[in-house]
């Protein structure tokens, strides 16, 4: 019993000591400096959310590969998740891109941005960084991240980046709202063979109860209802439906042959559902009706004026198009069935001042469509254009003034009229910038840009730099513009080697970088400095920013190393183009 006793005794102590020192092993082994710590980011799809630009370093990421935590990043929780659609390294960002800044600037920086009309390329940029798979900024948690960007997207209405959120990102906040966004744009269209068609691009995966009904009414659509009656029974069993949802596909089914007459406004399926199962279906819509619902009304041609008297109703109707819930056409629609009487309609120049306002417009819209010489219409144009800035309507006049003066055509007017006639034209066109052309007179315009536009060879181009500014160093007439001190200033950062002739840091020294900007390069807020720009480029491309602010953007970008965003704003502000 004692050598059992002491044998006991022994292993025990054998066991105490032996546990302390596996368990040391274990968290030096945890926490050895040489080793890497990665993480996997879902792959983006070639052909969706791309940045639509002819700058190759901007062009959809068409391959994933790790991303290396490296040791100076800052640590992140374990469990904290990162949400976005391209590979930050694209942009020559990290998943800590944010980690130095603070919530409240970002939100203040976006909320300014949301009120600019962003140029192509300002929206290109933005995109590429608030897309970006990242961890969010000090005093924002994830669910107020990926909610900033989702409702980013649909403010935006950036239909082809939500679906490649969506297939990237399997579960996040605001999915939900996410995929009804995508359904209600089918279903607003009005064609439902082509919303059932363009659903199927939704991942099977993506589970979603809304989607589920949608689904569920697409079989039913495409005459196969015992499919639906599965889909449905499921969706019953799990709890997701409703009373009134059940009483719509019932009928549709053919297993109810009666269905109530109450119109719901919960959603746009259920309103849609609504609108196709009441016979003699009327609705009246007003100021708190859904934006979805508006669009859904127009396209299936459901608002009508039946009392083209009713004042009441038409300002109403107005004051919607205005908003854009309405389309715009509809209103002169209405205009052309306000009933008047011969005489007013022939001394309509004298008679429209007596008129209630909408009844105005409507009687000078109608002489306008009597009118027959191309004075009289201009004239008549310009005295509703009048009208409709009085009632502080012009978002509903501005595009077709501009349609019917380009019917008319400025060339047909009056003399008198075509200078005013020509600032009223809005045009829809989009830029295409066109071929470079190099001009080696002006080193901003030389070949030596072609190592930014054609990925000629570094080799190639520093022959060229040799040649070209010692050629314009000569030139003692020749101007060194802020234009050429930007590309002067991306060679240096790049490597190559400038003549020792060319006196780069004092022509530098007469351009100020504002020191707010330079505080965020001190500070490595990269992706917030990239933001900035998104601020100061606003609703111009780069190309058409003075030469001075071109500088400074350059000069930054090059500072963080955000070549990428650089060579976007490079190559559209430096080439002469034909």
């Amino acid at each position: 019993m004692k050598l059992k006793s002491f044998n006991y005794i022994i292993g025990l102590l054998i066991i105490l000591f032996y546990t302390p020192l596996q368990s040391e092993e274990k968290k030096i082994d945890i926490w050895d400096k040489n080793k890497e710590k990665k993480m996997e980011i879902p792959k983006p799809l070639d052909d969706e959310g791309a940045l639509k630009s002819k700058v190759k370093p901007l062009q959809t990421i068409e391959a994933i590969e790790k991303i290396q935590i490296q040791e100076d990043f800052v640590k992140q929780p374990d469990e904290q998740k990162v949400y976005g659609i391209y590979e930050p390294a694209n942009y020559d960002l990290n998943l800590n891109m944010w980690s130095t800044t603070k919530a409240e600037d970002l939100r203040s920086s976006l909320k300014r941005i949301n009120k600019i009309d962003l140029s192509r390329s300002s929206e290109e940029i933005l995109e590429g960084i608030l897309f970006s798979f990242s961890y969010p900024p000090q005093g924002m948690n994830e669910k107020e991240f990926v909610n900033l960007k989702i409702n980013w997207l649909i403010k935006n209405d950036r239909i082809e980046l939500i679906e490649s959120f969506l297939k990237q990102n399997e579960q996040f906040e605001s999915k939900s709202k996410a995929v009804q966004y995508l359904v209600d744009k089918n279903i607003a269209s009005a064609n439902i063979k082509e919303g059932c068609d363009k659903i199927k691009f939704i991942d099977a995966k993506i589970k979603d109860a809304y989607l589920e009904k949608f689904k569920i009414y697409c079989l039913i659509f495409n005459e196969k209802k015992s499919e639906a009656q599965l889909l449905l029974d499921l969706l019953r069993e799990q709890k997701q439906s409703s009373k009134f949802y059940d009483d719509k596909i019932n009928f549709l089914l053919g297993v109810t042959d009666k269905t109530s007459n109450k119109i719901n406004e919960k959603n746009l399926l259920n309103f849609y559902l609504s609108s196709i199962t009441i016979t003699d279906f009327k609705y009246e819509p007003s100021k708190q009706t859904k934006p979805e619902i508006w669009k859904y009304l127009n396209a299936a041609n459901l608002i009508k004026l039946e009392d083209a008297s009713d004042k009441k109703k038409l300002k109403e109707l107005e004051i919607a198009a205005n908003s854009n819930q309405l389309d715009k056409n509809k209103i002169f629609e209405i205009y052309k069935q306000v009933p008047f009487n011969l005489s007013t309609l022939i001394n309509a120049k004298n008679n429209y001042k007596a008129l209630d306002e909408s009844d105005a417009r409507a009687l000078i819209y109608q002489k306008y469509l009597l009118s027959e010489g191309n004075k009289s219409k201009i004239e008549y144009l310009f005295l509703l254009e009048e009208l409709f800035k009085k009632a502080d309507l012009t978002n509903i006049y501005s595009k077709f003034l501009s349609d019917k003066i380009e019917e008319i055509g400025i060339e047909n007017l009056p003399e008198d009229y075509q200078e005013l006639a020509s600032t009223r034209i809005i045009s829809d066109e989009d830029l295409i910038l066109g071929k470079v052309k190099y001009n080696d007179k002006i080193l901003h315009q030389s070949k030596i840009l072609k190592y930014y536009v054609e990925g000629e060879s570094k080799k190639k181009v520093q022959k060229d730099i040799d040649k070209i500014f010692n050629k314009i160093t000569k030139n003692k007439k020749y101007f060194i513009s802020a234009k050429d001190l930007a590309l002067a200033d991306t060679l240096i950062n790049d490597g190559f080697s400038l003549p020792s002739n060319f006196k780069y840091d004092e022509l530098s020294k007469k351009f100020d970088v504002p020191n707010n900007l330079l505080k965020l390069i001190d500070n490595d807020q990269k992706a917030f400095l990239a933001l900035k720009i998104v601020e100061i480029i606003g609703e111009d491309e780069p190309y058409e920013l003075d030469p001075e602010t071109i500088y400074f953007v350059t000069n930054l970008l090059n500072k963080m190393n955000l070549v990428t965003i650089r060579n976007k704003v490079l190559n559209s502000a430096l080439p002469l183009r034909t």
